[in-house]
C-alpha cells in the first residue's frame, strides 16, 4: 500500500496537523508520500522532508495551488491518484473543500473525520456531535480519508527524505477574489497548547474582550468562543469552537460563561484539563470538565487574573 498525504501550511512552514495526518497515514501500512501545494513553497517541502516514517515529499506550484483553491488540488493530485491507495488530508477547512471533490473525481465515498486507524480499510469516526463511534469499512479501490488531527500524536522529525517536483496546476474555471487575513500575537487556535473560550454570558463584545483578551494574553492564550457567542457577534466566526467550528485539544481550556452544548462539547472535549467557569451549577459544561467553579465571571476573573500575577 502506498499512501498519499496532501500537506496542511501557510505557505512558509508546515502545521503540525500534517505531522499528525503522517501518523494515521503510517498506520494504514506500507509507503507514505507527502505532496506539499503552494507557490513558493520549497522551505515546507524542506520541512516535510524531516517527518519521520516519510519516503518521498512531491512538490507542486502554482499561483491557484497557492490560495489552497479546491479546483487546483484536485486537478493536481488527479494525475498523481493511479499511484496511491489512499489520499489523506487534515479535516481543517481547506482539507474539507477538496476532499470530497478528489472523492467524487474517483467515483469513491469519502471518509471524513476519522479518528482512528483500526485496519487498512476499516475506520472510526464520531457521528452525533462526538456523542457516538461509527466504525466503517470501505471497500473502495481508492480511499480519500480525512483525519482529525487532535485525535493522533505527531510524528516526529529526523528523516531525509527525497524531493520531487512535480506539475501543479491552474484553476480556469475559479478566479480568487479576494482575503482578509486576520494578524495576531496569540497562537493560532487550531494548534495552541491553552485556550480560553467566552460565550454568550458575557453580553457583548466589548465585554467579551474586556474579560477574554487580558487573560488570554496572561496566560500565552488563543482565543476561543462558543457559536452562541459569534452568532451574537462578541467575537468573530474563526474564534468558533465546536461542531460547526475548530476542533482543539490543547493541554489546557478554560469555558468562561459557556453553557456546554453538546455542539461545543464535540470541538473541545479531548483537552487534556478543562476548566469550566458558570454561575449555572446545572450547566452541561461540569460533566466533561476537570475543575469546574460555580460563580459569575465578573468575580472569578478578577481573581483568577490577580492569582495568575
Amino acid at each position: 500500500m502506498t499512501v498519499l498525504v496532501i500537506a496542511d501550511h501557510d505557505g512558509a512552514s508546515l502545521r503540525d496537523t500534517t505531522h499528525k495526518t503522517v501518523t494515521a497515514a503510517l498506520a494504514l501500512g506500507g509507503d507514505v508520500h507527502v505532496l506539499v501545494v503552494g507557490q513558493g513553497a520549497r522551505a515546507v517541502a524542506d520541512q516535510a522532508a524531516k517527518i519521520d516514517g516519510v519516503s518521498k515529499v512531491l512538490l507542486a506550484e502554482s499561483a491557484e495551488l497557492g490560495k489552497t483553491l479546491a479546483e487546483a488540488v484536485e486537478a493536481t493530485v488527479m494525475p498523481l491518484a493511479g499511484g496511491y491507495d489512499a489520499i489523506l488530508a487534515p479535516a481543517s477547512t481547506d482539507g474539507k473543500n477538496f476532499a470530497p471533490r478528489l472523492a467524487a473525481k474517483l467515483d469513491v465515498a469519502p471518509i471524513s473525520d476519522i479518528i482512528e486507524v483500526v485496519a487498512p480499510d476499516t475506520f472510526v469516526r464520531p457521528i452525533y456531535a462526538g456523542n457516538a463511534l461509527e466504525t466503517i469499512q470501505s471497500g473502495d479501490a481508492k480511499k480519500v480519508i480525512t483525519v482529525r488531527p487532535t485525535a493522533f500524536a505527531a510524528a516526529g522529525e529526523g528523516g531525509a527524505a527525497p524531493i520531487e517536483t512535480v506539475a501543479g496546476a491552474d484553476a480556469p474555471k475559479t478566479d480568487f477574489v479576494s482575503e482578509e487575513m486576520v494578524k495576531s500575537d496569540r497562537p493560532d487556535l487550531g494548534a495552541a497548547k491553552i485556550v480560553v473560550s467566552g460565550g454568550r454570558a458575557l453580553g457583548s463584545a466589548e465585554e467579551f474582550h474586556a474579560v477574554m483578551d487580558p487573560l488570554a494574553d496572561k496566560l500565552g492564550a488563543a482565543v476561543g468562543a462558543s457559536r452562541a457567542a459569534v452568532d451574537a457577534g462578541y467575537a468573530p466566526n474563526d474564534y468558533q469552537v465546536g461542531q460547526t467550528g475548530k476542533v482543539v485539544a490543547p493541554a489546557l481550556y478554560i469555558a468562561i460563561g459557556i453553557s456546554g452544548a453538546i455542539q461545543h462539547l464535540a470541538g473541545m472535549k479531548d483537552s487534556k484539563v478543562i476548566v469550566a467557569i458558570n454561575k449555572d451549577a446545572d450547566a452541561p459544561i461540569f460533566q466533561v470538565a476537570d475543575y469546574g467553579l460555580v460563580g459569575d465571571y465578573k468575580t472569578v476573573v478578577p481573581e483568577l487574573m490577580k492569582a495568575l500575577g
